[in-house]
């Protein structure tokens, strides 16, 4: 009897704490269990940066030369490979599909949204890096600093800024699609002769003209697939068989991602050790360029742990920390890879599984933010560029302040997602508030340490802008549903009221007599007529 009461759920109380005892145990066993299998790749990617570092440190004693440090980076190389061949695949996809699946109405809302939220926070980023780079002061009394004095190479940028804006407007328009996959424009210069002055001697002139840089245009294709998503949701049925295709093709895309994301741990310890064995002397670039690292990082810190999370409080009331929490394996691949388009696929994967985000809004705003959202490379770009200017004790007056916040703001759109993206738009900064761009070596010195920070807070934006629409499309759902729930509250009146009404005219014969005028007077006009 006491076995089959305690089958049935009412057990005697002796075997009740023989029962609780062991469901303690065992739940206590299953927790550790269940937290060790859902965060067993977060915890191998976190270690996996750890290993790496301490790997880095013992191969660097072991003097390895060029080729022995390319057979070491290659477990590395390999993970970078992978990531970035299924960029392509996952970027249209997913904007086609995602474009497809919301209405018109809420695509446009969502999208305008998401451009608001993209451009306040990057340039609330720049307005951080500025006034840090103001109250450090990271240029002062570095004036004796220069390349030569450190051994590095110059770089040589000679593009106006004009072009370089231009050139974003001919990227969003790419003239082959095909070509767009692993070319994007930029304008070059010649020097033209274009006749003679009065002592004969040739004036030349500086003529601008196409070229095609290598790396995939992927601003262009965004634009694109947006639109060709739209214009397959305004076809309707014909436009199904293809918008189940480009679904099938995301889902199929998103098992990849699941395969090379248990790849991520290994290849993050060869990533980051090869990083370290290729350094130079680290404590002379340190030492030398410290306050600029320093106002850098802090900057990162400030905005992605304390202003980007508020915007997320702001707009949802719930815990940004939690939420973050759930996107470790991603942020330590930004760390490690220092590309937000790598770090896309994961990001996109965890976004989805560990934080409930709407597919359809994930794969719409994620790719978009991985293109345009660069909250951290403002803050460094506005950094090296009031650096610069201290550098060559150069005042910068309020109308040069506002171009660095507004050029950085804008250029950052055009900023490859890509390693040392962002030293080519601190150039254009630079030209346009008229500063010389021979001092970029430095930047480009110590941008290995700097762009990981930086890659990290870029994608924090994009993952809490996806969070903050998610909330609030579901926001909007809420109260389409309550008006939805209250017009068939209505309707239901209505009906009742429309039952009574008959029901009267059956038993009231008045009004039925006065129904029975109204259909005959129409006749009778009619009739006349």
């Amino acid at each position: 009897m006491e076995r089959k009461s305690e089958i049935n759920g009412h057990a005697m109380p002796g075997s009740a704490e023989r029962l609780r005892e062991r469901g303690a145990t065992k739940s206590t066993q299953e927790k550790l269990l269940e937290f060790l299998r859902r965060n067993l790749l977060v915890i191998m990617t976190v270690s996996g940066v750890v290993v790496g570092v301490g790997l880095g440190m013992g191969v660097r004693g072991m003097n390895l030369n060029r080729a022995q440090m390319s057979y070491f980076a290659f477990p590395g190389e390999m993970l970078l490979r992978m990531l970035k061949m299924i960029i392509l695949p996952l970027v249209v996809c997913s904007l086609v599909s995602g474009a497809a699946s919301l209405d018109t109405r809420s695509l446009g809302k969502l999208g305008g949204i998401a451009v608001a939220y993209f451009l306040v926070t990057t340039l609330i980023a720049s307005g951080i890096g500025v006034a840090l780079a103001f109250i450090v002061k990271p240029g002062v009394g570095a004036g004796a600093l220069n390349t030569n004095s450190l051994g590095l190479e110059r770089v040589s940028t000679n593009k106006e800024t004009t072009d370089s804006f231009l050139d974003l407007a001919r990227n969003l328009f790419p003239s082959n699609l095909v070509a767009a996959a692993f070319r994007s424009y930029s304008t070059d210069y010649k020097m033209v002769a274009s006749g003679n002055d009065t002592n004969g001697t040739t004036i030349y002139q500086k003529v601008p003209f196409g070229t095609e840089n290598d790396g995939m245009n992927i601003l262009g294709l965004v634009l694109f697939a947006m639109v060709f998503g739209v214009a397959l949701r305004k076809l309707g049925d014909e436009g199904e068989e293809l918008i189940r295709f480009f679904n099938a093709f995301n889902e199929a895309t998103m098992v990849l991602v699941s395969w090379i994301m248990w790849y991520i741990p290994f290849g993050i310890v060869f990533l980051v050790g090869s990083k370290i064995v290729e350094m130079e002397d680290v404590v002379l670039l340190v030492t030398s360029l410290g306050k600029y690292i320093f106002a850098s990082i802090l900057g990162h810190v400030i905005h992605g742990g304390i202003v980007l999370p508020l915007i997320y409080f702001g707009f949802t009331r719930k815990n940004p920390f939690s939420f973050l929490s759930g996107l470790i394996t991603p942020f330590t691949t930004a760390f490690a890879t220092c590309s937000s388009s790598a770090t896309l696929p994961s990001m996109i994967k965890c976004v989805e599984e560990n934080n409930g985000v709407d597919k359809r809004i994930s794969r719409f705003i994620l790719p978009i933010g991985a293109t345009v959202n660069m909250d951290g490379a403002a803050i460094f770009q506005c950094i090296a560029a009031v650096f610069i200017a201290q550098l060559n004790n150069h005042e910068l007056n309020a109308g040069q302040i506002f171009t660095i916040l507004v050029t950085a703001t804008a250029s950052s759109v055009g900023a490859a997602g890509i390693p040392a993206g962002g030293i080519i738009t601190i150039a254009i900064i630079l030209e346009a508030i008229g500063l010389p761009t021979n001092d970029l070596s430095l930047m480009l010195a110590v941008d290995w340490i700097v762009d990981r920070t930086t890659t990290v807070v870029n994608v924090e934006g994009d993952a809490l802008g996806a969070g903050i629409l998610h909330h609030i499309n579901q926001q909007e759902m809420k109260k389409q549903q309550e008006q939805m729930e209250e017009r068939g509250e209505l309707s239901e009146v209505r009906v009742e009221t429309l039952a009574n009404v008959q029901a009267q005219e059956e038993t009231s014969p008045l009004v039925v007599h006065k129904t029975k005028a109204s259909e005959v007077v129409p006749e009778a006009v009619e009739s006349v007529l």
